[in-house]
């Protein structure tokens, strides 16, 4: 069934169309907000598309504005795909307390614990319920998706690339969480979210996800040196040192100077996509690692 989508607005940019929609999610159960970069390339062929998970306190519209992908996106013809941080408006006490828990930090997994677990289930959203409206609705190449994120968002692309790996052929990340069970952050969220089982939390934090022999393709990842979370929340030293210990390829550069804002992230953005440019146009024989 094609699910109904409302055109919130529409931008020409670069010579594409830069799109915000809504629409009733099933798996939520709620209305989500989602937007959609298509480039000029649209219509002649279909295109690889890559999905960016922003971070905490974000909204669909935070990586369109702000990173100045479309740019890039256009001259590659690559689609690009952005979603809202969490539910909203979902009724839950206390849902917009806390910026670094509930509304805009849904940290993309499906809650388990009451009174989230009603609501909160960005995991399924991301990977089945919005993944198969791009690729219905949207010039999409089906085998050419890649994922990406910042941020708590860079934790979703990186663990969601691990958890389903038959869905995407490219990963990138600037400055995940990349360990979330060692930080106040994930611990925040998956006590909340998971319990207290070790077990629920494990299988949500890339860097227990390497360690415990998942794979993904080589990731990108940046690293401003100057982040003021680097050293209580970010931990990329841990997924790095996972990797090497699993002999999973890994590209992790670190920046002196930079933070955490998107004047980083807009800085890298070029060299991001065209590390899934090349991984999503590569002969599937050949982009194996």
């Amino acid at each position: 069934m094609t699910i109904k989508l409302e055109i919130r607005s529409q931008h020409r940019c670069f010579g594409g169309l830069q799109s915000y929609y809504q629409h009733h999610s099933e798996i939520i159960g709620l209305p989500m907000r989602f937007s959609v970069y298509v480039p000029p390339e649209a219509g002649e062929q279909r295109l690889p598309v890559l999905f960016f998970l922003a971070g905490l306190t974000c909204t669909e519209e935070t990586f369109m504005i702000k990173a100045g992908a479309q740019r890039y996106a256009a001259e590659l013809g690559l689609m690009l795909v952005s979603m809202d941080t969490s539910p909203r408006n979902t009724g839950i006490p206390g849902e917009a307390d806390d910026w670094e828990f509930g509304s805009g930090a849904g940290f993309y997994l499906d809650a388990i614990e009451s009174p989230w677990s009603k609501y909160f289930h960005m995991e399924s959203y991301v990977t089945q319920e919005l993944y198969n409206i791009i690729l219905g609705q949207f010039p999409v190449d089906p085998k050419s998706v890649g994922i990406s994120g910042h941020s708590m968002g860079g934790h979703g692309a990186l663990t969601l690339a691990l958890r389903h790996p038959e869905l995407y052929q490219s990963v990138s990340a600037f400055a995940p969480i990349a360990a979330p069970i060692h930080c106040p952050w994930g611990q925040k969220a998956f006590s909340r979210y998971l319990g207290k089982s070790p077990e629920s939390w494990h299988k949500h934090d890339a860097t227990a996800l390497i360690e415990s022999g998942h794979r993904l393709p080589t990731p990108l990842i940046d690293q401003g040196l100057d982040d003021p979370f680097l050293a209580e929340q970010l931990h990329p030293s841990y997924f790095e040192a996972a990797c090497q210990q699993a002999e999973q390829p890994i590209i992790l550069r670190r920046h002196a100077g930079y933070d955490h804002s998107y004047f980083f992230i807009s800085t890298f953005i070029e060299d991001h996509l065209r590390h899934h440019h090349t991984f999503l146009t590569l002969d599937p024989a050949d982009s194996a690692g």
